[in-house]
């Protein structure tokens, strides 16, 4: 049996259930997912973070032109807020000097604060720690099961059809149309849709198309309990801008990572003892916190193309191959204007005025500058 669609998506994470969302309102779609449940790997381990000036210049312009869908989601959309709100706190530690001009070079409504401010964001601040600190008001904690379940709503309520435990096992290109096998069924669309995030150069290379290059790094968090501070869940969320650690309350305690981007194969991932102590470490040398324990910890995939962009469009070397990886880390933050654009360049249409209006450049996100 042969199930023929319009677009076959692979990968049911962030950023194949959001752009087949927007596909399905009008074409007849297909999301193929090799785990048992959608979001299994990247998606559902975020730091879960609105911070519109962390990032790449084309990560900014989503993430930025995102704002909007986050604070007003459709109705029906999600059933509780998306976005709360949450300050974040830039501190250039010693010698993070020519990181701090990186940082400003592209930010947007950063204001500079006194060491005396700061600690009053962030009570444990270590006094000298901070050569100079900036705040961002602006920012916020995301609900990611309720994006990635409301991207799966819309997309399962315009007749998309979701098949999990479908890993690709075959792809074929045959009187321009794919095809692909799995264990269970084959399913045939003129367009296919790469959203496989770390595995994204193995499908690409099972479709015979050459691999873009992709890298998988791990990153690994540590959760940790905090007493004699009655008020740390509003704290902010809190970094070097060297991007050696960061910290921020959730659930009841501290989620530290030492920000590690460890190079690895696509895989299940897992938590680095050393990188969280590393993080932990980096923290207490910051702060006056004491850390005893570790509650628990674990550890998340983020893919990079070489030059550390995303890549959203077909590839120029293959008829109805298009790619949708590369987030690095930024997917969850930039997935309502990212998605846009992404079924936008699917169908052949323009890129969103609204995208380009927030800094987005066609020639940072095209396949083409790969190749």
């Amino acid at each position: 049996m042969q199930n023929e669609y319009d677009y076959i998506v692979i990968g049911a994470g962030i950023a194949g259930a959001s752009i087949a969302a927007h596909l399905a309102s009008h074409a007849k779609v297909v999301i193929l997912e090799m785990e048992d449940r959608p979001g299994f790997h990247t998606t559902g381990r975020s730091a879960a973070s609105y911070e519109p000036n962390y990032g790449p210049p084309p990560m900014l312009a989503f993430t930025r032109a995102s704002a909007a869908f986050f604070k007003n989601p459709p109705d029906g959309f999600a059933d509780g807020p998306l976005l709360t709100h949450r300050a974040s706190l830039f501190l250039e530690a010693e010698g993070q000097e020519d990181f701090t001009k990186k940082l400003l070079a592209h930010s947007s409504e950063l204001e500079e604060i006194s060491e005396t401010r700061a600690t009053e964001f962030f009570p444990i601040l270590k006094q000298g720690y901070a050569k100079r600190s900036f705040l961002d008001d602006h920012t916020g904690d995301l609900d990611v099961d309720l994006l990635h379940r409301g991207y799966l709503r819309l997309f399962k309520a315009a007749g998309g059809a979701l098949i999990t435990t479908a890993p690709a096992q075959q792809i074929e290109r045959k009187n321009n149309r794919w095809t692909i096998s799995t264990p269970s069924q084959k399913f045939s669309a003129p367009t296919l849709i790469n959203a496989a995030g770390a595995w994204g150069d193995e499908v690409a290379k099972m479709a015979g198309v050459k691999p873009i290059g992709l890298t998988p790094k791990r990153r690994s968090i540590g959760v940790v309990p905090v007493t004699n501070h009655p008020d740390f869940a509003s704290w902010p969320m809190v970094t070097d801008n060297g991007e050696t650690w960061y910290a921020k309350p959730q659930g009841g305690k501290l989620m530290v990572s030492s920000a590690d981007a460890t190079p690895v194969e696509p895989h299940d991932a897992y938590a680095d003892d050393m990188a969280i102590a590393e993080g932990i470490e980096r923290l207490m040398n910051a702060s006056t916190l004491e850390v005893t324990h570790l509650d628990h910890s674990w550890g998340g995939l983020r893919t990079f193309a070489p030059d550390g962009m995303p890549v959203i469009g077909f590839d120029p070397s293959t008829d109805g191959f298009f790619w949708l990886v590369g987030q690095g880390g930024y997917g969850i933050q930039s997935a309502p204007a990212l998605s846009r654009t992404a079924a936008a360049l699917a169908q052949g249409h323009a890129i969103p005025s609204d995208v380009l209006d927030a800094g987005l450049k066609k020639s940072d996100i095209h396949p083409q500058r790969l190749r």
